[in-house]
């Protein structure tokens, strides 16, 4: 993995050369920005002699066994600014050909292309004959020429399993071919079926890859139990069986500019109905349709399918957990073997290839092959092989129909699997180049074979074992309640609440204005209290207990009460309500109580913070600021660009403070109780903000516990 910001540092080489040719973007303030290594600047890409400085450290980087590079963070990406990316401000001294010399607004959305284009160029002239690999997650129009893109920092859920298959269909029509997300998704834990389903899903996306960050649960197959293990290893098998189709849409995409994965409604460009399908998507000819929810199998989902015929089929794989697979009347597909790895590979290997006739009894296929890694082809060392059947006087005559290329064809064995419908087929082998024929058996035996082929799909899918959503949960008593968010709603508010992760708050609407002002996954961020002031200290991640549920259908208060044990004897409480006679009010108490601290310790606990830990989202960053007036009198306006803040003693807010949205004309304000607060802590993250609340730091007992009491409710503000 490269990075574009390189470490600010006198006697580090590749600042030291960069620094000699001047090739650094030029900051108006002349400061370094902060990115993972720390002070970094930036190389400015847009002229060519930085582009070629940065191919030389390519070509001197690979030279040690490096197959393929990895960009990322080059948007670019840069800490602590309110737009996480460098000022528009900021100059590049652009070629000519490009501009010449721009600010940062101009050349922004080039600069990863840019990056990606140096490294693909570095990594050729190591090797000219070698195709270099480069996965970019910044790109542009033309980055195809340079790069694989995957979608990005995704999320562990659902809803990012259904946006990746339109990412990456966008990206195909955008001229992106190879492209794919993070299988499982990169933030949050995955559950059993999601990762499962993803899996399906993913082996038929042209870019494959499972990626998560570090702090998540293990994102392998192996990792979620026998059933999701057994879904992944059939997923993979289908993806090394359909490689030679998958290789030779690549070849058409090259060579005509068509994605290799497509809407469905390329089958059939004049049926509105298929616009707005979003579980399934073409390969070539081949339609896989697919379920994106947790409570529905594939099978059970409606699918609507183009006009014309459709092959329902499967490799003796059907899975209530994986995609339904169809081949289009008049298409020929060809097939693999299901190799471990593509280096066991052999063109002499035995090649199938699926038929599925149109209403005219024809059908026509291709298969492109090369040496998989070298430029040869360009020279036509290659084989692109047409593949025909006819129908004719009952009988299927399977031959090619017109070589391409050099390469010779290798003496192989062919399979040919004549579709019949119901995933019922005939079956023919011979050897490749020769006309091969198949009879056709007579209406009657065909509906027979059909009729045979369904109950056989339907068995296979009766008798594969599901994968559960979730494991077993042997959790504290009150934990029955904690699989499920817990959803209080009331007056004014829906919240939502985890008790098996820390008790978390994951969402906070507003129902009058509908704002959501929580910026949550279930795993992290959203609302979380602490019993330190580390960051994600004890309190945010353990398992809660539901002690008590009140509803106001009830007559009582809407309202939730949990526990959560930080260990040491001490317990985390929080009662989450919303108040029955202020039903505009969400009230939040929380306390550290020392339950049944260790002997010899006076009765004390160890030494402890509550430290309240919201996450709110900004919808509008540039226009949202907090509001409030210091103990002291002092009023105050605290931006994105002022970054982190902290307010102690008179300095603090006189027991409420407000984060305004301008563009809304609405504000969420936060009041507490003073004496319960000891310091306010702001920080500005991505489009979200912290408004933090921290009791003093103290060891607590039974007779004196630490509290912080507060509340929220949304406000109208004159909007901009």
């Amino acid at each position: 993995m490269l990075d574009p910001g390189i470490k600010h540092e006198q006697g580090y080489f590749i600042y030291d050369s960069g620094s000699k040719i001047d090739g650094w973007v030029q900051n108006t303030n002349g400061q370094p920005w902060e990115v993972w290594p720390g002070p970094c600047v930036f190389p400015d890409f847009t002229q060519s002699k930085v582009r070629s400085w940065w191919a030389s450290l390519v070509r001197d980087f690979i030279s040690n066994g490096v197959d393929g590079i990895w960009n990322d963070m080059n948007e670019p990406a840069v800490f602590k600014t309110v737009t996480k990316t460098m000022p528009e401000s900021n100059v590049h001294r652009g070629d000519d050909d490009l501009g010449g010399r721009q600010n940062h607004l101009h050349y922004h959305n080039v600069y990863g292309m840019l990056m990606a284009r140096s490294t693909f160029e570095g990594m050729k002239s190591s090797n000219e004959n070698k195709r270099p690999f480069v996965l970019t997650r910044a790109g542009f129009i033309g980055s195809q020429r340079y790069a694989a893109t995957w979608t990005g920092d995704n999320l562990s859920n659902w809803e990012h399993l259904q946006m990746s298959i339109s990412m990456v269909l966008q990206l195909g029509l955008s001229g992106q071919p190879l492209s794919g997300p993070d299988l499982g998704g990169f933030a949050g834990n995955a559950t059993p079926k999601l990762f499962g389903r993803w899996m399906g899903i993913g082996a038929m996306f042209p870019f494959c890859r499972g990626h998560s960050e570090k702090g998540t649960t293990d994102h392998e197959p192996w990792s979620f139990g026998e059933e999701c293990e057994e879904v992944c290893r059939l997923a993979l098998r289908r993806r090394y069986r359909l490689l030679p189709h998958i290789y030779t849409l690549f070849y058409m995409s090259h060579t005509m500019g068509t994605p290799v994965a497509t809407p469905t409604f390329f089958a059939d460009p004049k049926d509105p109905s298929l616009r707005n399908l979003e579980n399934s998507f073409l390969l070539g000819s081949l339609l896989v349709y697919s379920s994106t929810v947790s409570d529905q199998a594939t099978h059970e989902v409606k699918h609507i399918l183009p006009h014309g015929i459709w092959m329902r089929f499967d490799f003796d794989d059907a899975h209530l957990d994986l995609p339904t697979l169809y081949l289009q009347g008049g298409s020929i597909v060809p097939l693999g073997p299901p190799y471990q790895h593509v280096g066991e590979s052999n063109v002499s290997d035995d090649l199938t290839i699926l038929v599925a006739l149109d209403e005219n009894g024809g059908a026509k296929g291709q298969l492109f092959e090369d040496d998989g890694d070298s430029y040869d082809f360009t020279k036509g060392e290659y084989l692109l092989t047409h593949y025909v059947a006819e129908l004719k006087s009952s009988v299927v005559t399977i031959k090619v129909s017109k070589t391409e290329g050099l390469w010779k064809r290798p003496s192989r064995r062919l399979h040919v699997h004549l579709l019949l419908g119901g995933g019922a087929k005939l079956v023919a082998l011979g050897m490749d180049g020769d006309a091969i024929q198949i009879a056709m058996p007579t209406a009657l035996d065909v509906s027979e074979l059909v009729s045979t082929g369904e109950k056989q799909y339907q068995k296979r899918l009766e008798s594969s074992k599901p994968i559960p959503d979730v494991k077993a949960d042997t959790g504290p008593k009150g934990a029955e309640l904690s699989r499920t968010p817990v959803e209080l709603k009331s007056g004014d508010w829906s919240v939502q609440i985890v008790p098996w992760i820390g008790g978390r708050i994951i969402s906070m609407k507003h129902l009058p204005s509908g704002t959501q002002w929580l910026h949550s996954r279930i795993d992290v961020d959203g609302y979380e209290e602490y019993s330190g002031t580390e960051y994600r200290s004890a309190g945010c991640s353990e398992a809660y207990s539901v002690i008590e549920r009140d509803l106001v259908h009830a007559g009582e208060e809407e309202s939730l009460m949990l526990e959560g044990d930080i260990g040491g004897g001490v317990i985390l409480q929080r009662h989450v309500s919303i108040l029955k006679d202020r039903p505009q009010v969400l009230q939040i108490d929380s306390g550290i109580i020392a339950r049944s601290v260790g002997a010899g310790s006076g009765g004390f606990s160890r030494l402890v913070c509550l430290r309240v830990h919201p996450t709110f989202t900004l919808l509008h960053p540039t226009e949202t600021f907090i509001s409030f007036t210091s103990i002291d009198g002092t009023k105050r306006e605290i931006w994105p660009d002022a970054g982190d803040q902290t307010y102690q003693g008179n300095q603090l807010p006189n027991g409420e403070w407000m984060l305004v949205d301008k563009c809304l004309g609405v504000g969420l304000v936060n009041r507490f109780k003073v004496e319960e607060v000891y310091k306010c802590y702001i920080h500005w993250g991505t489009g979200t903000v912290n408004l933090e609340l921290w009791s003093e730091d103290r060891p607590v007992s039974k007779q004196s516990p630490l509290t912080v009491s507060h509340q929220y409710e949304v406000a109208r503000v004159a909007s901009s």
